[in-house]
C-alpha cells in the first residue's frame, strides 16, 4: 500500500493526547487492510521519525486506531505540534 493510503487522520482526543505526553506515542485512524508493518513504514516515511511499536485496535464504529509508539530519540511531542494536534 502506498503511504499516503495507509494513514488517514491524527485521533486529537484528551486520552490520545495524554499519551503523547506520557508514553511517546502517537494514535492514527488507519485503512482496515493495513497491518502493522505498513503502518510502520508509512509512519516512517510520511513524518521522517523512527517508530519502535505499532498496537492496533478496532473501533465499535468500525474503524482501526493505530497506537504508534516513537523511539526515544523522537518526541511525540514534536511530530504533533507539526501535525496541528497540540
Amino acid at each position: 500500500m502506498e503511504s499516503n493510503r495507509v494513514i488517514y487522520y491524527p485521533v486529537m482526543t484528551e486520552d490520545a493526547v495524554n499519551l503523547i505526553e506520557s508514553e511517546n506515542k502517537l494514535v492514527f485512524i488507519v485503512d482496515l487492510k493495513s497491518n502493522k508493518a505498513s503502518i510502520k513504514n508509512a509512519v516512517e516515511t510520511l513524518y521522517e521519525v523512527k517508530v519502535a511499536d505499532v498496537n492496533l485496535l478496532i473501533t465499535s464504529k468500525g474503524l482501526k486506531k493505530a497506537y504508534v509508539k516513537l523511539k526515544p530519540e523522537f518526541k511525540a511531542s514534536d511530530l504533533a505540534i507539526k501535525l496541528g494536534i497540540l
